[in-house]
């Protein structure tokens, strides 16, 4: 009996040394969502097929689905298989904020990568990479991106998009009058209604916004295409430890073959809620990066 209760006291002195030695481990955001019993996720409402609502106003998206798995990675690395999950909607111009002041645990929206926002949050590897390019009505008369000079042109507030739009203006001296949506939704809407002349976003994006649309055909993308910034997951600066998670997470997607099986599924078949298939295949260069990933920005 005695070596019986001794062994129990063992074993249990064991295992408080042992989950006080995972709590004392823990660093940043996991320590802070370990402490609070709380992960927040930040989402976007409307950057179809990546994070937007579905008719039960849920976030859905690919962006989404890549974070569900982050989550489970962080329930197991935290021993919390009922930790509490919440979903906070950012916009472009909320969404950095929003991170650095530690309101959300990760973004899971449209983020592109960039070196000056490194300065404020961290990025995980690349997970899409996109093109800039122009929507504009079919009815417009618009045939190629010289015929936008001197009109007026949307571009979302708090973009990287805005950024390029502003600088095109300026070294092209294009003279057109720049108008900003609140967020994606907005400035379609301002060339769906005329008082814009064309919105530039990226490629998936539009293309995302044309499919959805109550008659598509209104709407096409120019041929003209812009590089554009790669997009990944966001979280808060000076954290390596959660960063090695979530880059550990999406790293294995890749090499298990379900980050490809993901990407068909939200961009190259019927998604919800209304069965549009936004009918872009993986690009040469993301296929690179899911045989090498990098969270590489570019210069």
């Amino acid at each position: 009996m005695r070596n019986s209760a001794s062994i129990a006291l063992t074993a249990c002195m064991l295992g408080i040394v042992s989950t006080t030695a995972v709590a004392q481990d823990l660093e940043g955001t996991l320590k802070k969502v370990k402490d609070v019993g709380t992960f927040t996720v930040g989402y976007r409402e409307s950057s179809l097929p990546l994070s937007y609502l579905d008719d039960k106003q849920q976030p859905v998206g690919f962006s989404i689905e890549l974070c569900r798995h982050v989550i489970e990675k962080v329930k197991s690395k935290l021993g919390m298989p009922n930790l509490k999950v919440e979903y906070n909607p950012v916009t472009s111009a909320t969404r950095m904020p929003l991170v650095a002041n530690g309101t959300v645990d990760i973004e899971c929206g449209s983020t592109a990568n960039q070196l000056a926002r490194q300065k404020q949050v961290a990025f995980s590897v690349t997970f899409f990479v996109p093109q800039f390019k122009w929507l504009v009505r079919t009815d417009s008369g618009i045939r190629t991106a010289d015929d936008l000079k001197g009109k007026t042109v949307a571009v979302t507030a708090g973009t990287n998009t805005a950024q390029f739009v502003n600088r095109l203006n300026n070294e092209e001296k294009l003279g057109l009058t720049i108008m900003q949506g609140k967020d994606h939704a907005e400035s379609f809407l301002l060339v769906d209604t005329g008082r814009a002349s064309a919105w530039m976003e990226d490629d998936i994006l539009v293309a995302g916004f044309r499919a959805n649309a109550k008659i598509p055909g209104d709407f096409k993308l120019l041929e003209a295409a812009y590089p554009s910034d790669p997009y990944a997951l966001m979280f808060r600066r000076d954290d390596p430890q959660f960063k090695v998670l979530v880059d550990e997470t999406l790293t294995g997607l890749m090499r298990s073959g379900e980050f490809v099986k993901l990407y068909t599924k939200w961009f190259e078949n019927p998604i919800p809620p209304k069965g549009i298939n936004i009918q872009l295949p993986m690009s040469d260069k993301l296929k690179e990066l899911v045989k090498e990933p990098n969270d590489k920005a570019n210069s």
